[in-house]
This record gives C-alpha cells, structure tokens and sequence, in this order.
C-alpha cells in the first residue's frame, strides 16, 4: 500500500515532456520529402525566419512538422510555430496545429509549387490558401458559405505565418469541416489519435482537471505496470548479484545490497512511466512540468543507482581482493570506485541540468576562461593526483604494509587520489599527500623477505670450553630446525670477553609474513635456547663482580686444565646436536608448520592451542531445557 501510494503521488509525473510513440515515416501525398538543408534546419533552429521566409516556406514546414510527429519530440513546437497566436492562448496552439491539419487535409492535396515563394511574395502581405472558388469549387458546394477562411500574412519580423483571424476560425471551421472524407494526410497523427479512435466518446469528450477520462485510465494502468517492473528490476539484480557473489566467492551484505536495489527499481519504474509521453493531450504547460519532474526524478535516481552499485561492486571486489596474494588491487579497487563516483556525479549533473533546461553550454565556456586560474589554485590537488598514479604503477608499498615515510612510521591504511593514510603503531592516523610520495624515501618494512634477530648470550665465566661448544652447535642446530628461521645464513660464535660474561653472538633471520608471527617465532627460539642450556648445564650470566683474596700460599692455586684431544671439541658439538634433536623432536611444529597469528576475540575455551600455538576458541552451547507439557 506504501508503495502503491507513492506510485501515485508521482501520477502526475508519468505525463512527460512532449513526444511521441513508435516512429512511422508516411509521407502526405502532394508533399515531398523535405530537402536536406530545410529539415536540418527546422530540426537544429526552428525559429529561423527562413522556415517561414514564404508562404510555400511555411506550409511546407507545418506539412513535415506534423508527419514527423511520431518520430520527432520537437514536430510539435515547429508547427506551432507557423501560427500566429496572439489572439489565442498559447496553450491551445497544439489543438490549433490539429484542427489546421485536418482541415487542410480535407480541402485537397497540398501543391506547393502552386503556392508563392520568397521571389512570388515579395511585396506582398497577405496570402488566402482557402477558399479558392475554382480549387474548391465542389467542396463549396456541399457545405455552403465557409464560417472561416485560411490565410497567411506576412509580420513585421518578415516571417509568414497563419493570420490571428484564420487561428481563431479554426475551431469552427472544423467542425464545419469534420463530416468531410480525407483526401490527402492521414487522420491519425498520434498514437493518443490511435486510441481515442478505438474508444468510447464518453471517455474521449469528458475530462476532470484537463485531462480526458481515458488518459486517468492509461495513468492507472502505467502506474502497475511500472510497480510490475519494479519488482521485477529487483528480482533481475538479485540473481545476478547472486551469480556474481558465487563466481567470486565471497560474502554479500544484505542491508547494502537492499540499498541497491531500491533506487534501481525505481528508475526502471519511471522509464516506464515515461513511456505514454507524447500519448496523453495535455495542456503544454502543464505537460512541460510535469515531464521536467519526471526527467529530474529519472535523472537521480539514475544517478543514485549507479551510485549504489559501484559501491556493491567494490565491497565484493575488496572482500575477493583481501584474500588474494597480490595488494595492488586493495589499491586498485577504492581508486577506480572514486572515479567512477565522480564520472557518475558529473554525468548525474549535466543531465540533470538538461532536464531542468538549464543552459549548459555557458556553463562549461565559463568553466574553460576560468581553467587558467583555477589550475593555479588546484596545483597541489593535481600533484597529489598524479603522486596517486605513481604509487599505482611506481608501487613503493601496498595497503597493509609497514612503512617509514620521512619519520612516519606505520601501517598503510588507504591510498586516496589526495592523500595516503597511516595508521601509527600508537593508532593515530597521518595522513601524507601523495605528491611528497613522489619525492620522499620509502623505508617498506613489509617489503622484507626476513627479518634480523641480533642479540648476545652471554655465559658464566666458569663455563668449560666444551659446554661452549656444544651450546654453541646446539643454537645451530635450533635454526636449522625451526620452521621459520633463514637455514642459508646465520653466525652463532663466542666472540667477546665480557666484563662478566663469555659473549655468544646471535645473529639469524626469520621468514616470516608479518610482525606477530616474528615475535612468536622469536619467542618459540627463546624458549628453547633456554631449555638447550640447561640441557647441556651451562648458565647465564648477569653483571656481578668477584672479589678474590690472594692468601699468598702457591699450593692452593688451581692446577692448569688438561689440554683438549683431537675429538673433545668434536664430542662437544655432537652433544649439542643432540641435545638439539631431544628438545625439537616431539615438538608440534615438526609434523605441520605452524600458520600466522590468530588472535582470540573472546575468553579460551580450555587450555587447548593449535599447531601454531594459538589458543582454539570454543563456544559453550546451552541445551535447550525440555518443558514438560
């Protein structure tokens, strides 16, 4: 019922500007077609004063613009144009035009090499058509003394049109007329001409507020068969925002696919309200507002449609684009969404200004004299342009990746036509202009196929040289075995003397796809550097200082250690190894390499982690308690 209230509240909408149905050349007998020159120009400046420059000019211009009535919207405002209404209402000049027709061609066929042309009629101010006493001579004769005579005279514009007192005549000589049989012409001029043929008098004669009973009916059944099409534009734009959903695998949200599909289906609605335009007789004046409004109403919801849809269209692309390799198109795609808004707004607005007849042309000449200065003060909007389309094709980073951008450092968030925003590790936004992109150094750290680890472990001084060793190997040998350490690269080696510690540097690489997954790795590395070490019973140091007491008896200083065999340092790294292999070997990262970091968003359920070492979420489902009846 809503929706069939508003259908028709927009019932005097569906009336439109002047036009006509389907097209249907017939050519009037006695009349050839029009030359190239004349229909050129009655189509392109009607009010030339050459289409009228003659008495033969003028009827032939009133002659094509009513055959061209079915395929021409302006036909009616040409043959307006050769009547002279200053005694008449300019409202009633379409059904002047008619009666003018139909007289005409009730009279004889139209020769215009009879009638005067410019050279014939120079000099001359009045020309009568009709009656001619020997042309009409049997026509006289059946319907006596005419009430109303056809002329035409010249005005002081030099144009020739149908004088003032042949268009007040014209009704009754109609009438006069109207009994008569055709003898050249045609009598339908108009699909409206069509049907009221075909219908009862009562709904062609009688009328409630200007308009014809049959034209309430033709408004009615337009307005469902437009709430028809409706619903079925919607139902069509489902399905295939249904397919398009399945070919690409991803999700669709129903409220923005609702949002769609709304303003779709009512500018299919109103392309079909628009369909009797030209159909129904209205006052001119009235039918020129009223089709203004439906172009206008055409025009936004068009525009709105289009609209809607791009945004449909980019929500699916980016759900598809996140989940793909590839982070050109997480740019690509809110880039191309923008500027096809912006094509869309500026076609949404030109034609929008068409259909309010708004001059457009002086509009965009004024726009093009003031280019200059505006291109002076859009300098930077058109550097931070073209910076946009350099990190497109140039791309120094992609959406989701860290970076440092003159002491910015941050997530990139969105790469916009202005400006790039970053998301700052303390969550603040920055936002860059994309023209310092084009002359700025861009440190990408996602760009980093592994990441360094350089640290020193430092051991007590009382550690044997072959505990040393076999750590040492044992470190070794954790890189070579977890699943995310650089197995190519690393140096694990005591190297200093510390000021309280033996000094074992370090240094590896982990391959790794994001931050988070750095750090549990690191922490996963950590974890079993400390466990190796107690394996082997080394300990760490931490800074102390040692006072030692020199009693001065030689007899209790420590004897020198045994020198080392051809296999001690050999024998060390074996246990290191080994004792390596002990730690990793019922690990869970040995059968199934550990995925990226998931973050729980609710309280663990349990104490269970996955390979990976993130905790499984579980949902605790509450039994339905049964009533008993």
């Amino acid at each position: 019922m809503r929706r069939l209230a508003f259908a028709l509240g927009l019932a005097w909408l569906v009336l439109g500007q002047a036009g006509s149905g389907a097209a249907q050349d017939i050519l009037l007998p006695g009349l050839e077609p029009a030359s190239e020159a004349t229909a050129a120009g009655a189509a392109a400046e009607p009010d030339r004063l050459y289409l009228l420059q003659s008495p033969r000019a003028t009827m032939e211009t009133f002659l094509v613009a009513m055959r061209d009535l079915w395929s021409d919207p302006e036909a009616w405002d040409r043959a307006v144009l050769v009547l002279d209404l200053r005694r008449e209402d300019p409202a009633v000049g379409r059904e002047r035009a008619r009666q003018l027709y139909g007289i005409l061609n009730r009279v004889a066929e139209v020769d215009l090499s009879a009638l005067p042309d410019a050279d014939a009629s120079a000099g001359k101010a009045r020309f009568r058509y009709f009656p001619d006493p020997v042309r009409d001579s049997s026509l006289l004769r059946r319907i006596g003394t005419p009430v109303g005579e056809i002329a035409l005279v010249r005005g002081t514009d030099g144009a020739w049109r149908f004088s003032p007192a042949t268009v007040v005549d014209l009704s009754a000589l109609f009438r006069q007329l109207e009994a008569e049989p055709l003898v050249a012409g045609r009598e339908v001029l108009t699909v409206g001409d069509w049907l009221e043929a075909r219908l009862p008098a009562s709904m062609v004669r009688n009328t409630f507020l200007t308009i014809k009973y049959w034209a309430w009916l033709a408004i009615f059944l337009v307005i469902l068969a437009g709430l028809a099409v409706d619903l079925l534009a919607r139902l069509l734009v489902r399905v295939a925002s249904a397919r398009l959903v399945r070919r690409l695998d991803t999700k669709e949200d129903p409220e923005q696919l609702h949002q769609t599909l709304r303003p779709i289906g009512l500018t299919a609605a109103t392309l079909v309200w628009m369909l009797p335009i030209g159909i129904l007789d209205l006052e001119p004046v009235v039918e020129v507002v009223l089709g203004g409004a439906l172009s206008l109403f055409l025009v936004l919801m068009g525009t709105l449609s289009a609209w809607r849809i791009i945004d449909l269209l980019a929500s699916l692309l980016m759900t598809k684009a996140e989940r793909t390799d590839t982070r050109v198109d997480d740019i690509l795609v809110p880039l191309v969404s923008r500027a096809l808004k912006l094509f869309i707004l500026t076609m949404g607005i030109v034609y929008g200004a068409d259909a309010l007849d708004l001059p457009i042309a002086p509009l965009l000449a004024s726009l093009t004299v003031a280019g200059v200065g505006f291109s002076f003060a859009a300098k930077d909007t058109v550097e931070n342009f073209f910076g946009s389309v350099a990190v497109v094709l140039d791309r120094p980073f992609d959406i989701g990746d860290w970076v440092v951008i003159e002491g910015t450092e941050g997530i990139v968030e969105a790469v916009g036509f202005r400006s790039t925003r970053i998301r700052t590790f303390y969550n603040s936004q920055i936002t860059i202009p994309n023209s310092n992109l084009v002359r700025a150094s861009v440190d990408n750290y996602g760009r980093r196929q592994y990441r360094r680890w350089n640290t020193t472990l430092g051991l007590q001084y009382d550690t044997s040289p072959e505990k040393l060793v076999a750590f040492t190997e044992g470190v070794r040998e954790l890189i070579r075995t977890h699943p995310y350490t650089r197995k190519d690269y690393y140096q694990v080696w005591c190297n200093e003397f510390g000021p309280s510690s033996l000094d074992v540097l370090l240094y590896m690489f982990f391959e790794v796809p994001d931050w988070n997954t750095e750090l549990r790795e690191r922490e996963r590395f950590f974890l079993d550097i400390l466990r190796l070490a107690e394996r082997i019973g080394v300990s760490f140091a931490f800074p102390t200082q040692t006072v030692h007491l020199h009693s001065g008896d030689a007899a209790a200083a420590p004897g020198p250690a045994a020198a080392p065999g051809a296999s001690t340092e050999r024998d060390a790294a074996r246990r290191g190894v080994e004792a390596a292999h002990a730690l990793v070997r019922e690990q869970p990262w040995r059968r199934e390499r550990p995925g990226p970091v998931v973050f729980a968003t609710g309280p663990t359920g349990g104490l269970e982690l996955d390979a990976a070492g993130n905790p499984i979420e579980k949902t605790t489902e509450t039994e339905e308690e049964e009533v008993p009846s």
